[in-house]
């Protein structure tokens, strides 16, 4: 009789182990290797570089996807969109690159979203003595340089040129801009002292401890600054990437962009 017991509870303890081991409760699926993820192809502006990167890291850590970022300025990744290159979605500095497209019908409009704000401001290297207080002192014969990004392709070029225009000065200092093909080269142009000062997004700015902030662009001086995105009509995966362009506009996405310094929208 002891020896059935002891029999009975040996099976009672084996039946436990195995309800255990298969669970009681549900296992977390194993993430799927890396060529089964879906990848999503994004074309974004170059100021949010910093902040995209870190979101990147935390969305992929949650969801089944791969994102690949080509980061330009606006008016380039518009031309390359144009142009038939791989796009799921496009996150541009200005509206008039998005407009542009929409005309065109190369975007869903009705993913269309604005994301967050930014400021304009105009910097110098971090040891600089030259008393610039202002965007009309660009007109001081101290600056006989400054960057901008290029009007036609870059947007903070594009508000640069409208603040100049506004003030009244821009026929006076054309001939000092030096122009990149991006807003991280006017940053890195003040950083080395290839011009005496630059204007950046104070993002761009924040992100350096080498250059510091002279001036910010006066209120109502060019357009608002918003960065907007939305899905691209021949996107291959329009379901992961407008899942993505929510997320950036959720708490958690906005929690990220605030940190370097852009404004959410009202």
């Amino acid at each position: 009789m002891l020896s059935m017991n002891r029999l009975y509870t040996k099976l009672c303890l084996l039946v436990c182990t195995m309800m255990l081991l298969s669970g009681c409760g549900k296992t977390e699926a194993p993430a799927p290797p890396p060529d089964q993820l879906v990848e999503i192809n994004i074309s974004a502006a170059m100021g949010l570089k910093d902040a995209l990167e870190e979101i990147q890291k935390k969305y992929e850590a949650d969801h089944p996807v791969k994102i690949v970022f080509n980061l330009a300025s606006s008016g380039a990744l518009k031309t390359l969109i144009e142009q038939g290159a791989p796009t799921d979605l496009f996150i541009s500095a200005a509206s008039k690159q998005m407009d542009e497209l929409q005309k065109k019908n190369l975007i869903i409009p009705a993913t269309r979203k604005n994301l967050v704000g930014n400021q304009l401001v105009l910097i110098v290297p971090e040891t600089s003595q030259l008393e610039l207080h202002s965007f009309q002192d660009l007109t001081n014969a101290s600056v006989t340089r400054f960057g901008m990004g290029v009007p036609e392709t870059v947007p903070a070029g594009e508000y640069a040129k409208q603040v100049l225009e506004k003030l009244q000065v821009w026929e006076t200092v054309k001939e000092k801009a030096v122009m990149p093909k991006d807003i991280h080269s006017v940053l890195t142009y003040v950083e080395t002292r290839n011009v005496e000062a630059g204007i950046v997004f104070s993002t761009v700015a924040a992100a350096s401890d080498k250059v510091k902030v002279a001036a910010i662009a006066p209120a109502n001086s060019h357009e608002p600054i918003i960065f907007l995105g939305a899905v691209v009509s021949s996107a291959k995966h329009p379901k992961e990437a407008e899942a993505f362009l929510q997320y950036l506009t959720s708490s958690d996405g906005m929690a990220v962009f605030t940190k370097y310094g852009f404004q959410g929208m009202q």
